[in-house]
């Protein structure tokens, strides 16, 4: 994709994630847009924040799911950066949140990951796929400082939640907004039980009092532990230079399907088998 058609899209995206306005025409229907033109425009919309003084702090998956990746063709997850102006701590496990522009916003429960170190997994050549796995989250939660509930809240610029995969990542991953509940420090000595739970924990959602729907950590790329060591690895493969640095937060993918949600609604996120306090998130 030349430079000129990927600064003139960006800053297309731009103007509609600023306004709530819509983009009526897919990127993914211009000739040529594929997933590298995608991470293409996510760049240049990263540097154009930055040059703005808003500061890259994590970044979001998309595509936690293995059934997706056949369906879509993909070979791995996507992502896109979350920004400063765009993470909310709640300290009392209760938060409002009002989003301006909105559109049609949804909302997904996540286990969010604050990093202390990159996040390096061993190979996997000789290794049976548990012992691997094994590996991999352990490695993702050696350079874990914390985990923490969360709610991701996602709007799409596009007419009726139709994209393709490129039009997420160019699209800012969708994401409007995150709310990260009380952090739990990671300390080596919990790393194995934290391995172990990770896949197994059960999440409870609920909208304004009432049972919507139950999650799980299997829905997040079987552990969201998993998650993020295949964020590190996917990302060092397409980004060499750019890997999940110190600091960093990682959004892990949804727990649940996601819900539509609007001004007034109310959301609690509960957990069994991990040492997670619940998180409520009103939407002002």
């Amino acid at each position: 994709m030349p430079h000129g058609d990927t600064e003139t899209l960006a800053r297309e995206l731009l103007s509609a994630y600023e306004t709530g306005g819509m983009v009526p025409i897919l990127p993914s229907a211009r000739a040529g847009f594929d997933l590298d033109a995608a991470y293409e425009v996510e760049a240049t919309l990263k540097r154009i924040r930055e040059a703005a003084g808003v500061r890259a702090v994590g970044r979001k998956v998309g595509y936690a799911n293995k059934a997706m990746w056949r369906a879509l063709k993909l070979d791995t997850l996507i992502w896109a950066h979350m920004y400063s102006d765009t993470i909310h701590y709640s300290e009392l496990n209760f938060t409002e949140l009002a989003l301006p522009h909105r559109r049609s916003l949804k909302i997904e429960p996540e286990i969010v990951f604050g990093l202390k170190r990159s996040v390096e997994t061993e190979p996997h050549e000789a290794q049976s796929l548990a012992a691997a796995a094994t590996l991999d989250a352990a490695a993702a939660l050696e350079a874990t400082a914390w985990l923490a509930l969360g709610f991701e809240i996602i709007d799409c610029p596009f007419p009726d939640w139709k994209f393709q995969p490129s039009d997420l990542v160019a699209s800012f991953g969708f994401h409007a907004g995150l709310v990260i509940g009380v952090r739990v420090p990671v300390p080596p000595e919990s790393i194995a039980t934290f391995a172990a739970e990770l896949p197994r924990f059960k999440l409870r959602l609920l909208k304004n009092g009432e049972f919507v729907e139950e999650g799980s950590g299997r829905n997040s790329l079987k552990s969201p532990a998993l998650c993020v060591a295949e964020l590190g690895a996917a990302i060092l493969r397409r980004f060499p230079s750019e890997p999940l640095r110190p600091g960093e937060i990682v959004s892990s993918g949804t727990l649940t399907s996601g819900h539509s949600t609007d001004a007034g609604d109310s959301w609690t996120a509960q957990v069994e088998g991990l040492p997670l306090p619940p998180l409520t998130l009103r939407l002002a």
